[in-house]
């Protein structure tokens, strides 16, 4: 296993910032760099992603979170079946604005994720242990992030009683998934945006989802 070379990362992340043309500040990057090093040491031990090379990390899990940037909206975003954190904590660390709620189904995961809020002091990120049918808000999120978690279908059926109209679902995909789209209902508003995440190979894309607005009929 490569062993964490905090200089090289930081170099990879910064040039992969500004191929993405984003503004990123000293303080950012060094909270990133201590997520991935935490991310490093606590996978030997509770195998949070397959990605063992520290700078393979930097691009597949940091940048590839940070392309969500520009589409989160409102103050506040749940992400489903975050897993390690991706893409919900690169994105709190760049949004401080924002409130957080992290999901997960693994204990493993969320202790992990407990132990990263803790040390890196993302006191508006709140990790939780349940499955996504099970989980219970008091107000619907303005926004949900899901990366190569089910289906779009799925994702929409389970977390029909967590969002309302206002709300955005962005799902991360790898080539665009048609047949997905396909199976939705026609009353959904679907987008699909390409996305350019560097130093990684692939196809990648974005695909928000919302209801549309009820229209009343005039006539």
């Amino acid at each position: 296993m490569a062993g964490f070379d905090r200089a090289a990362c930081g170099r990879r992340l910064a040039e992969g910032a500004v191929l993405m043309g984003l503004v990123l500040e000293d303080d950012k990057q060094q909270q990133l760099l201590d997520y991935l090093a935490l991310m490093h040491k606590w996978n030997k031990a509770f195998n949070l992603t397959a990605v063992r090379d520290p700078l393979e990390m930097v691009s597949r899990h940091l940048l590839d979170s940070l392309v969500l940037l520009p589409y989160l909206q409102g103050e506040r975003c749940l992400d489903m079946g975050t897993g390690p954190g991706l893409p919900g904590i690169p994105l709190a660390i760049m949004r401080p604005d924002m409130q957080f709620t992290l999901l997960d189904s693994n204990s493993k995961k969320v202790r992990f994720l407990r132990q990263v809020v803790m040390e890196l002091g993302l006191d508006h990120c709140h990790p939780l242990h349940s499955r996504l049918e099970a989980y219970r808000s008091q107000a619907p999120f303005q926004v949900l992030t899901a990366r190569a978690v089910s289906t779009l279908s799925e994702l929409l059926d389970v977390s029909r009683h967590l969002r309302d109209r206002e709300s955005l679902l962005l799902a991360m995909k790898g080539r665009n998934p048609q047949q997905e789209l396909d199976e939705l209902s026609a009353d959904y508003v679907c987008h699909v945006m390409p996305l350019s995440v560097p130093f990684t190979d692939g196809e990648r894309c974005l695909v928000s989802v919302r209801e549309p607005e009820k229209v009343e009929n005039s006539l």
